[in-house]
């Protein structure tokens, strides 16, 4: 069941001027079942910023309250300068929103799809047909731009969707889990977009299941976790946070295996690794083999593992590790 009260009345800041997107405890239930519980976030023009976390965590909530498609019970939020509950018009002419699945009409040729969304947004016939042409040849579609949606690769049709979301040239564009179902090279693809939007000055919020995607496109990730934001900085900044790299070391037997059970950041019993932090410089290495083994019986092998945004999305979220109840600014 829908939460249909009004949001709670609080105090807004004044605007950040700097800020494409902010929020300020935002907070969503469904009924019995809280699914944001204070959530709040800052967004600079032209940047591009990733949300993650595990399904359920509250990302896609997040996106519909920005994108002004649902209201929140609590908090208060600014998209493009403009309040989300207050200003919703303005807030919707200033973004776009494309979700995992391309939303083009099959029935009509790329061309047609495009025209189609410059007629919706006011302009011309004339106008209409000259950014559909920018828009076909700015996404690589142009060869293609008078075939038939239908024929199109799930890459294809996600670059039209993509672009029909900026016949209006906007400010800020959400992508909800866009590159979901993709093939690696149509991925990539979709990666390439995403740089030359901010390349643009355009920001680009997003949300995705990848950790390579956010390590590779994001100026700035956030982590959430049962509604909450549990960390937020740089990729290099929440990676040295979690550790900067982790000697695994495969033990012979489980009774040496245990004997170093407790000083370890990483564990797998089943096939007896232990990961130890480390600087991963040689001389560490070196010394930290030495004190773990200084026999040379004990240990079968050991790699130098250094740390990604999975070791931090496992460490930070209830799927991996335990949930952290304040957020962790880096």
């Amino acid at each position: 069941m829908m939460s249909t009260g009004r949001p709670a009345a609080t105090r807004r800041p004044p605007p950040d001027t700097a800020a494409a997107i902010e929020a300020h405890g935002l907070r969503k239930s469904y009924g019995k079942v809280t699914v944001l519980d204070g959530v709040g976030l800052r967004v600079e023009r032209g940047s591009v910023f990733s949300l993650l976390g595990p399904n359920g965590a509250g990302k896609t909530t997040t996106v519909r309250i920005l994108a002004t498609l649902t209201t929140p019970d609590a908090g208060h939020a600014r998209v493009a300068g403009h309040d989300v509950t207050a200003e919703r018009g303005r807030v919707r002419r200033a973004i776009s929103l494309t979700g995992q699945f391309a939303a083009v009409d099959e029935k009509q040729t790329g061309e047609e799809n495009l025209r189609m969304m410059a007629r919706l947004s006011g302009r011309s016939r004339a106008a209409s047909r000259r950014r559909a042409a920018e828009l076909l040849e700015r996404f690589d579609l142009a060869a293609a731009g008078r075939r038939l949606a239908v024929t199109y690769s799930g890459g294809m049709r996600r670059r039209l969707d993509l672009a029909a979301g900026l016949v209006g040239d906007p400010e800020v564009v959400f992508l909800d889990e866009p590159t979901t179902g993709l093939d690696p090279r149509s991925r990539q693809e979709l990666w390439q977009v995403v740089r030359d939007l901010s390349g643009r000055g355009t920001t680009v919020f997003l949300t995705t299941q990848y950790l390579e995607e956010a390590d590779r496109l994001a100026d700035r990730v956030a982590v959430m976790d049962a509604g909450r934001m549990v960390a937020e900085g740089t990729a290099a900044e929440l990676k040295a946070k979690v550790g900067g790299h982790r000697l695994d070391i495969v033990f012979t037997d489980r009774a040496a295996y245990a004997r170093h059970e407790e000083r370890a950041v990483h564990r797998s019993p089943d096939s007896l690794t232990l990961g130890l932090p480390t600087d991963g410089t040689a001389l560490e290495v070196r010394a930290l083999l030495d004190a773990v083994d200084p026999e040379r019986r004990d240990v079968s092998r050991f790699s130098l593992h250094t740390t990604t945004l999975d070791d931090v999305f496992l460490s930070l979220t209830r799927t991996g590790g335990a949930s952290r109840q304040e957020t962790t600014h880096v």
